[in-house]
């Protein structure tokens, strides 16, 4: 497994309130998909996509990306044809909200990691609202274990054995929940940090998530986290 690392330089069309560039950017790249006939098909299907996006950078101090100005947005994949997509085809797609210019692709080396921490809003989707107040936090720890171990066993067709400890601590860096626009609705989600154990299942789960993200909802822009090597 790889994790492809895609930085694509985008102009922005438009003035655009940094709660609403999660869903500008989700359109642009949904319409790239739409120019290639398995990727239209992948986009609909109720699956993991296997990649994530962060926050278009630098976000201004007003909170405003700014009509005319040029931003980074990093897109990370475990899939090759995805990264090789992003890093080309992606190339001089727009639409009234973002054109995408040029691309800069990489693969992040496999370390030791000793924590991965998210950059946007870990998201867990359901019809009971925000977790806290319907699960413990050894719940919520758990969920997160196996979201990953999921993603891990579909996308190398393995079993892994879940025995083992991913992490040694978790930290909640918000206190309070941290609302995400998502269609009609807002989703209330946190930035964390996951302190990595020694196991080699827990390092290649945290490497995974470089690239396929944390938790739910991480092809739209949720579940992005950055890393720090031993």
């Amino acid at each position: 497994m790889k994790v492809i690392q895609i930085r694509v330089k985008i102009l922005l069309k438009e003035d655009t309130n940094a709660s609403d560039i999660q869903s500008k950017v989700c359109s642009l790249i949904d319409y790239s998909f739409s120019k290639r006939k398995e990727l239209l098909e992948m986009h609909k299907k109720n699956e993991y996509k296997f990649y994530c996006f962060d926050f278009p950078y630098p976000v201004e101090a007003d909170k405003i990306y700014k009509k005319g100005k040029i931003y980074t947005l990093t897109i990370r994949t475990v899939n090759l044809d995805l990264g090789e997509f992003f890093s080309n085809s992606l190339l001089n797609i727009e639409t009234h909200s973002i054109k995408a210019l040029s691309s800069e692709i990489k693969i992040i080396s496999q370390r030791p990691i000793e924590k991965i921490y998210s950059l946007t809003p870990a998201i867990i989707k359901n019809e009971n609202g925000y977790w806290r107040d319907i699960m413990s936090i050894d719940d919520y720890e758990r969920r997160i274990k196996e979201n990953l171990i999921k993603k891990y066993n579909k996308i190398t067709g393995e079993k892994m054995k879940e025995n083992f400890d991913l992490f040694n601590k978790i930290d909640v860096k918000n206190k309070k929940p941290i609302s995400v626009k998502y269609k009609d609705i807002k989703l209330l989600g946190d930035k964390i940090n996951l302190y990595i154990s020694d196991d080699k299942r827990a390092q290649k789960l945290a490497y995974m998530a470089l690239g396929a993200g944390i938790m739910e909802m991480n092809s739209r822009g949720c579940g992005f986290v950055n890393y720090k090597f031993l």
